[in-house]
């Protein structure tokens, strides 16, 4: 029997579908290549013991993706998503001292992602990379995304990585896994994170809110175009754009203020009742979350492209496109300027005294922002810096083709099943101690329905569903 493929496409903007599904079956294999259009995708393949059966297989796969919407078409007729990166120049620093650089680490790649707590430092690039680095500054694992990292957020335990690929990935267990999946006509700039719902702004000025299932919710259209801020908390989403910042209430009912900023607003921090805007026009704004009110103003010399602040807005942190840092104290006062020592950070955040930033030239610096340190460097006295190599042994972790299966499960674990509850495939807790009314956040590409799958925890959200910590397997 000659070999034949079949080429099928979802594609439903708004509704976070933009995908591809191509089944082969040569002799008695079978194989299927799926995933994002324009992207080379995932590949499986399967043996079967008859030329008949693999065609039955075949068939079966086929019949499941038309019923869910997919349609016959031809590869390379729609075009891939929309995948802006951003374009930024970094001059040398004008500040007339380095900063107390303690060591660096360079990715490779131009980079943005940043995430630092208690354990580590997390970096991601445009190459899709993601590194773990200790405070000390060793190099602890990597991860292999399949497309550019756009940023890295936290949300309590769970890290997030959203990428070019319209993905955000979860990076919280063993293995990497595609947690969301962004409509294909919103081109990505910025997301957060909170109890399980994604925020994402976008180069249009949109912002699109996603639930913990991966479903939309609500979508707005801001003034400005260049959504580089989204930040989110219980009372709101802040949303900065080339007109300002605009804040909506949580369920998307309404805008609830809009406060213009001067120039266009490149990066966005939060405290607990503030959030800061780093601008074109060279200031960091702090505003009001109740009313948007400009609190304080933080001058730099030259246009913003990220800000942090010490816990509770004790210090101010700015990055600038001389590859400048500043701090300021809370009302705005200028505390010091240094340079970085090599390019501008576009993103950053202060843990433990100190400053942890990724610049132009896809390097994660560490800086000693302590009082000494500073004093010292300001009179020209700083630390070699220690210039910080990835181990050839290093761990690497990819998001895997299948599901790792296991017979039994094992001391501890937990056991959820797919189901389908009113025309959607959800995912309930079989282990006993658990509410079993409540959904579990689960992937979209693992659910199978009547499938059961084991994890390692599940947490409640407040919301009212389980979240899972660490593997994922089937139960077979």
């Amino acid at each position: 029997m000659p070999r034949t493929t079949t080429y099928l496409e979802l594609s439903q903007d708004g509704a976070g579908a933009h995908k591809f599904y191509e089944v082969t079956v040569d002799g008695t294999v079978v194989s299927v290549r799926y995933g994002r259009i324009g992207a080379d995708g995932q590949l499986q393949t399967s043996s079967f013991p008859s030329e008949a059966k693999a065609q039955a297989a075949a068939a079966k796969k086929i019949g499941e993706k038309v019923r869910k919407g997919y349609a016959p078409a031809v590869r390379g007729q729609r075009a891939a998503r929309a995948v802006t990166r951003r374009q930024v120049t970094s001059a040398p620093s004008t500040a007339r001292a380095v900063a107390p650089v303690l060591w660096r680490f360079r990715t490779g790649a131009a980079a943005f992602g940043i995430h630092v707590d208690e354990d580590r430092c997390w970096v991601g690039n445009q190459a899709g990379d993601v590194y773990t680095v200790s405070h000390g500054g060793e190099v602890l694992a990597r991860y292999t995304l399949p497309d550019g990292v756009k940023c890295l957020v936290a949300d309590d335990f769970w890290i997030y990585a959203g990428c070019d690929d319209g993905k955000v990935y979860d990076l919280s267990s063993k293995l990497p896994f595609a947690a969301y999946d962004i409509a294909a006509d919103v081109d990505i700039f910025w997301l957060d994170i909170r109890e399980g719902v994604l925020n994402v702004s976008d180069r249009a000025g949109g912002l699109t809110v996603i639930d913990h299932e991966d479903e939309y919710q609500w979508a707005r259209k801001s003034t400005g175009e260049h959504g580089w801020m989204v930040r989110a908390d219980e009372r709101a989403v802040y949303h900065g754009h080339h007109k300002g910042v605009t804040a909506y209430a949580p369920d998307g009912s309404g805008e609830l203020w809009h406060t213009s900023t001067p120039g266009q607003v490149l990066f966005g921090w939060q405290e607990e009742e503030s959030v800061y805007a780093g601008t074109a026009r060279n200031v960091v704004q702090r505003l009001s979350k109740a009313t948007g009110v400009v609190e304080a103003t933080f001058r730099c010399d030259t246009a913003v492209y990220a800000c942090a602040t010490a816990p509770g807005g004790r210090f101010v942190f700015a990055g600038d496109s001389s590859s400048s840092v500043y701090c300021f104290d809370p009302d705005g006062t200028r505390l010091w300027k240094l340079g970085t020592g090599g390019g501008s950070a576009l993103s950053m955040q202060f843990f433990d005294d100190k400053l942890y930033m990724v610049t132009t030239d896809g390097s994660l610096v560490c800086v000693d922002a302590s009082p000494a340190a500073v004093a010292a460097a300001q009179q020209g006295t700083v630390p070699v810096a220690a210039d910080i190599k990835s181990a050839a042994a290093l761990p690497t972790y990819t998001p895997a083709a299948t599901v790792t299966t296991v017979s039994s499960p094992p001391p501890g674990a937990v056991v959820v099943e797919c189901v389908q509850d009113a025309g959607r495939l959800r995912v309930h807790v079989v282990s006993d101690g658990f509410e079993p009314s409540w959904n579990v956040q689960f992937p979209r590409g693992m659910r199978q329905p009547g499938t059961r799958y084991v994890v390692d925890a599940l947490h409640p959200a407040e919301a009212g569903f389980y979240r899972v910590r660490g593997e994922i397997r089937r139960l077979v």
